[in-house]
């Protein structure tokens, strides 16, 4: 009887069409978002690299404080650039607070870190988060520029977060390391060393991503 009611619930689900299967779940689509996280990763790169070397961002954030007033300006006539008054607020009290002097840091290593762990497919889903919330923050400052096709196309880079660094330092990062809900075989060699009260080496197995 479980058999079959197990049997007409399966029925029932709507399996995912082909092009969603390869492109989310096969390795065979890697090289596809080896060149998508290529041009976003390079871009990221260069915008963080050309705040570090350049001025108003690492030497007192003059440069982020310049941008967070333009943002919280309301003008007499015209629309403000921010939508939401919550997020004018929140920007509002990161001027008083003289935030701009380190969060310029933040942003600045933010996005070279994004950059570097699109290029190098390491913790791709990670690196591609925080660029997509880096993005939203811009865009919520009411910065546009490339910021809404990055987010669009970052948030597929997470969706495909379990090949989308298979042509990269992820397919040996994810299987040693796991994820929250699975723990890779380092993990596992460790618990089960620790078991086993053996402190012998033990040569892993490969951990397949899909």
């Amino acid at each position: 009887m479980k058999a079959t009611l197990a049997t007409r619930s399966n029925s029932r689900l709507v399996s995912d069409p082909p092009i969603a299967k390869f492109l989310f779940n096969s390795p065979k689509s890697a090289p596809i978002w080896l060149v998508l996280r290529l041009w976003i990763g390079l871009d990221w790169f260069y915008a963080g690299f050309e705040k570090m070397v350049g001025t108003g961002w690492l030497d007192g954030g003059k440069s982020l404080l310049g941008f967070w007033k333009g943002a919280v300006a309301v003008p007499t006539t015209g629309k403000s650039p921010i939508t939401y008054t919550w997020y004018r607020d929140f920007l509002t009290g990161l001027i008083d607070a003289q935030s701009y002097s380190w969060f310029s840091w933040l942003i600045v290593l933010g996005e070279i870190a994004v950059g570097l762990g699109l290029i190098f497919g390491c913790l791709t889903a990670v690196a591609a988060f925080f660029g997509t919330l880096l993005n939203f923050s811009f865009m919520m400052a009411g910065s546009a520029s490339s910021n809404p096709m990055m987010f669009g196309l970052t948030i597929f880079i997470i969706l495909a977060w379990k090949n989308s660094g298979w042509w990269g330092l992820d397919r040996i990062v994810l299987p040693a390391l796991g994820t929250p809900w699975k723990a890779g075989y380092l993990f596992n060699r460790s618990n089960s060393d620790s078991a086993n009260g053996s402190n012998q080496p033990r040569t892993p197995k490969e951990v397949p991503l899909s």
